[in-house]
């Protein structure tokens, strides 16, 4: 039978491009739970006490066995043969840093280290003297002392740099004004859920604002082997350091990476159309500009039109304004093609397959 990505478990040879041995059997144990009554997930061994800071730091045997894992996990927990005393991380604690508020993130993760066994710790800005009484440096170093893992989402990328650099617990980048790679998983999760698995060749087509969700999402796509094209209005293009790395993935993948400027260029031809809000937070100041300057990158049923009947994606939350500031219309937004609310649900599952994999126990 077809495994996820296209694999299927009758050797490792039909693996393909996995190599590792470790990695190799990891994937196929995933794929294998399903119809092995009893049996429970491994953990990405090669992930154990690392930081997770986006998805450029995962190979892509790293990134599909992380996935297979989410789906696993998702199997034991909600799944026919669900095994709700399954307990990797009993007595292990995450400390969940939040410069920045959250629905799915603080709900996802808090959810996913309780069903995991061990226990979330909630610090918001007004818990703790994060960056402003103490130094990250000092703060890295005490919640090292508490926690088994500390979960960060901020608002400059450098605060996840630092706390990683200084703790000597894994970091995970839950949001920062650069990276998420956390919502990359749950959208490539999504993805082979809806394509049975066979992700190679597929095309994903991003429109909007070149912000921290397209940069993972430019890495996680081409590292599984599908093209990726961009459409961004002047001056909002993806970060030039991140568009470097990505061209390299491209070419190490043999796929296409297309950037331009017009968004029926971009989704045309797509089997995904992925989007995310034109004003983030901390950009409020800039709302008047910015409706402005995306005026006609909204996705509409015309633009999905352009696609090879694609899918559509988006992490959330919507833009709850006015017409003219949203970047998606109901039509498409609650459509028969929209991947929205099990790209959600999937939040909790990744996440919970990266805490297993750094802390957990088999």
């Amino acid at each position: 039978p077809q495994a996820g990505f296209g694999f299927r478990l009758a050797s490792t040879q039909d693996l393909g491009v996995v190599t590792s041995p470790i990695l190799t059997l990891t994937i196929m144990m995933q794929r294998a739970w399903a119809s092995m009554f009893g049996s429970r997930p491994t953990p990405v061994a090669s992930l154990k006490g690392k930081s997770l800071l986006s998805i450029a730091d995962l190979s892509r045997e790293e990134l599909q066995a992380l996935i297979e894992l989410s789906a696993a996990l998702r199997d034991v927990y909600r799944g026919p043969n669900r095994d709700p005393t399954f307990s990797p991380c009993a007595k292990r604690s995450m400390s969940m840093i939040f410069q920045k508020r959250s629905t799915r993130t603080r709900v996802s993760s808090e959810t996913g280290m309780y069903l995991l066994g061990g226990h979330a710790l909630m610090l918001g800005p007004t818990d703790v003297q994060l960056g402003a009484n103490e130094t990250l440096y000092d703060t890295a170093k005490v919640l090292s002392r508490f926690n088994d893992v500390i979960l960060a989402r901020v608002f400059g990328h450098s605060d996840v740099e630092t706390l990683a650099a200084e703790a000597t617990v894994p970091i995970i980048n839950a949001l920062s004004d650069l990276h998420h790679p956390l919502q990359n998983l749950a959208d490539m999760l999504a993805l082979r859920d809806h394509f049975g698995g066979d992700l190679d060749g597929k095309t994903v087509a991003y429109v909007g604002d070149g912000n921290n969700v397209l940069h993972d999402l430019m890495y996680g796509t081409l590292k599984l082997g599908m093209n990726m094209h961009v459409a961004t209005p002047k001056g909002y293009e993806p970060d030039a350091g991140v568009v470097e790395i990505a061209r390299g993935l491209a070419t190490e993948h043999g796929v296409n990476l297309v950037l331009v400027n017009d968004p029926v260029e971009a989704v045309t031809g797509a089997d995904v159309v992925v989007t995310d809000t034109w004003v983030s937070m901390g950009q409020e100041d800039e709302y008047k500009a910015r409706v402005k300057d995306f005026a006609g990158y909204c996705v509409t049923a015309e633009l999905m039109s352009k696609g090879n009947d694609p899918v559509f994606m988006h992490c959330l939350p919507r833009h709850p304004a006015a017409p003219e500031a949203t970047e998606v219309t109901d039509e498409v937004f609650y459509g028969p093609k929209s991947l929205i609310w099990p790209e959600a649900e999937n939040r909790q599952w990744t996440v919970m397959a990266v805490i297993y994999s750094m802390i957990g126990e088999e």
